[in-house]
């Protein structure tokens, strides 16, 4: 993979392409991931297929100088940029991981013509999460966020109670303090949760955009998987069953692995 930056408003953005020509593969990764999560797929990329991977904002190597502001806007335009530069064409293939997965479906959602097939796995978006809703979608909420995040004794203490009751189950406590338990990591958090609070897909207009311009869907999910669970792809592809499928694999979270590889790329095919 070749590395390169675009520089876009007074941002440096990077992004890593393979030089292979053919239909480009663009990827989003996931949280505290890096475009190099995607590298292990170029080996087993199929003829004819360009792979594009790209830092979001506060990851990899990407340098974010507007402030914690990210929009589709700025998603379309970059990525189109970017397409752009490395003479790709027309139409693009997206594969996206866990919170990858919100990105391409919105940018989906701007830009349906330009898209001919989505690969999701283990995505975020097809569901509004109750905690991250709360901690940006508001002024004041966004405020307790950050609060939370230099004082988190008692949201803590919060979790721990769910969890007695059966409310939150053991999973998602344990990768809930993996990422509040050092302060330099809280910090990321707040910085990276608020900065792509603007991305949000409009979930029913997808579903028609789908269906209208006949675009195929794979969604991955890891059968173990207690973050982000195949529930929430089955209630998405009901009505879109023709365009949509949903495999789950024995694995959990973890669905971009190079264990994977060889099924990611038959959906690449498919």
């Amino acid at each position: 993979m070749t590395s390169a930056f675009l520089h876009y408003k007074s941002s440096r953005v990077h992004y890593t392409y393979s030089t292979n020509a053919g239909k480009p593969v663009v990827c989003f990764h996931g949280y505290g991931e890096s475009e190099s999560g995607f590298q292990f797929m170029e080996a087993y990329l199929p003829p004819g297929h360009m792979l594009i991977a790209i830092d979001l904002p506060l990851h990899g190597q990407t340098e974010w100088n507007e402030g914690l502001e990210f929009s589709i806007t700025d998603v379309v335009a970059i990525t189109e940029t970017i397409l752009t530069d490395c003479s790709a064409s027309l139409p693009i293939t997206l594969l996206a991981y866990s919170m990858g997965g919100r990105v391409a479906l919105h940018l989906l959602q701007q830009i349906p013509a330009k898209i001919e097939k989505l690969v999701l796995l283990a995505p975020d978006g097809l569901k509004m999460n109750t905690w991250y809703w709360l901690a940006t979608q508001t002024w004041i909420s966004n405020r307790l966020f950050r609060f939370t995040m230099k004082n988190p004794r008692w949201f803590i203490l919060l979790l721990r109670g769910c969890n007695r009751l059966g409310i939150l189950n053991q999973s998602v406590l344990k990768f809930v303090n993996h990422y509040i338990g050092d302060p330099a990591v809280r910090h990321q958090l707040y910085q990276r949760w608020t900065c792509m609070r603007q991305i949000r897909p409009n979930l029913k207009a997808i579903k028609k955009i789908i269906a209208q311009h006949k675009i195929h869907v794979a969604l991955v999910y890891g059968e173990y998987d207690r973050i982000i669970r195949h529930e929430r792809g089955e209630k998405f592809r009901r009505g879109i069953e023709s365009f949509c499928t949903l495999r789950t694999i024995q694995t959990g979270h973890q669905v971009l692995s190079k264990k994977n590889a060889a099924l990611l790329a038959e959906l690449l095919l498919a």
